[in-house]
C-alpha cells in the first residue's frame, strides 16, 4: 500500500466521521422540537457507512477510477429513525393538534452524546493515522541526505 493510499483511506474515514458529528449534531439541537402532527415532526437521522475494498485481480490491485476505489469508508446514505415519537398531552402549547397532543422527536439525547463521543474519536484516530504516515514519508526523504 502507498502513502498516497494511506491519506486517502484516512481523508475517507475523516469525511465519514464529520457527517456522524454533524447528523448527531442536529438531531441534538431538535431534540426538543415540537410538532402538532406525526407527519412534521423530527425523526433522528444517522448516516450508513460502508467499507470500500480495492479488488485484486490477476495478481495485483486493479487500477480504477480514482475515487473510491483504492480503499476507506463511503457513505451510502442518511436515513432516519423508524423508533416512535413520544406522544404528550398538552392542550395549551401552541402546537398541540385538536386531542391536545404535542409530538416530540425520537431523538434519544444519551445514545447521541455517545455517538457524539465516538465520531470523534475515530476522527482523531484518523488524524493520528495521516501523522504518522507524514512522519514515515518525512523520514524516508530525509534518508537520502
Amino acid at each position: 500500500m502507498s502513502f498516497s493510499n494511506i491519506f486517502e483511506v484516512a481523508g475517507s474515514g475523516m469525511a465519514a466521521q464529520q457527517l456522524r458529528l454533524s447528523t448527531t449534531a442536529s438531531n441534538m439541537a431538535n431534540a426538543n422540537s415540537a410538532s402538532g402532527s406525526e407527519e412534521e415532526a423530527y425523526r433522528a437521522r444517522h448516516p450508513i457507512f460502508s467499507a470500500v475494498q480495492r479488488q485484486f485481480e490477476n495478481g495485483h490491485f486493479r487500477k480504477g477510477d480514482n475515487n473510491a476505489a483504492n480503499g476507506g469508508v463511503e457513505v451510502i446514505g442518511v436515513v432516519e429513525s423508524d423508533a416512535p415519537l413520544e406522544a404528550r398531552y398538552e392542550p395549551n402549547h401552541p402546537h398541540a393538534n385538536e386531542a391536545g397532543y404535542v409530538y416530540y422527536p425520537n431523538v434519544n439525547v444519551v445514545e447521541e452524546m455517545t455517538n457524539m463521543i465516538a465520531a470523534s474519536r475515530s476522527f482523531q484516530m484518523n488524524v493520528e493515522v495521516m501523522n504518522s504516515a507524514k512522519q514515515m514519508v518525512t523520514r524516508a526523504l530525509s534518508l537520502g541526505q
